[in-house]
């Protein structure tokens, strides 16, 4: 994305008229007088519809159909991690950090995503394609370590399997999210001890 095309989205924003109807649909959820409780939705939408981040005009458009003041958005889109005020790339990659992911190897699936793109946490790829962050605690425990691009979870992660996962996205391909490991979600890794009938 030139820096021209970013500046011309951080000054105008509308929604589209598919996105439009779904923010009428979220804010008719709510009592008269209530609207304002919408406005995580509305900025989700937002967000989504462009490329993944929230220019100020965004913010100032959900403001406006929720009758709140932009400084009220602005502190719930700066407040949750789950908003981005910059551009990112079209791969947003979320390695978890906290203690569960870091005592099961989490340093080495930062250092596979550094390796692997050539850029350091924070960063995006000069393709625009990969953004990788590092995050607290996004509660896939039980499956540590992960990581989370996009909406999908990629859990039971090696480096190995973490470079696996960046190549597929690379290739254009769509990795199965998950746990990596070939384990069913969360259950034992040393397969079942208990409830094994599977009538």
């Amino acid at each position: 994305m030139s820096g021209q095309t970013q500046a011309q989205q951080s000054e105008h924003f509308e929604f589209t008229a598919e996105n439009l109807q779904k923010t009428k649909e979220h804010i008719a959820k709510y009592p008269e007088g209530r609207q304002a409780s919408a406005v995580m939705p509305l900025l989700d939408i937002a967000q989504r519809q462009n490329g993944g981040w929230l220019p100020q005009a965004g913010i100032r458009c959900v403001a406006t159909m929720l009758d709140m003041p932009v400084i009220r958005v602005l502190e719930v889109a700066s407040f949750y991690t789950m908003y981005n005020l910059a551009p990112v790339g079209e791969h947003f990659v979320q390695v978890c950090t906290t203690t569960p992911c870091w005592l099961r190897g989490s340093d080495d699936i930062v250092s596979a995503c550094k390796n692997k793109l050539g850029i350091n946490m924070g960063e995006t790829t000069q393709d625009g394609k990969f953004t990788i962050i590092e995050v607290e605690c996004l509660g896939a425990c039980a499956n540590a370590p992960m990581m989370q691009i996009g909406d999908d979870y990629y859990e039971d992660l090696t480096a190995d399997t973490t470079t696996k996962v960046l190549d597929a996205l690379q290739a254009g391909d769509t990795p199965t999210p998950g746990p990596q490991s070939g384990r069913k979600k969360s259950e034992p890794a040393g397969g079942l001890t208990s409830l094994q009938e599977t009538s």
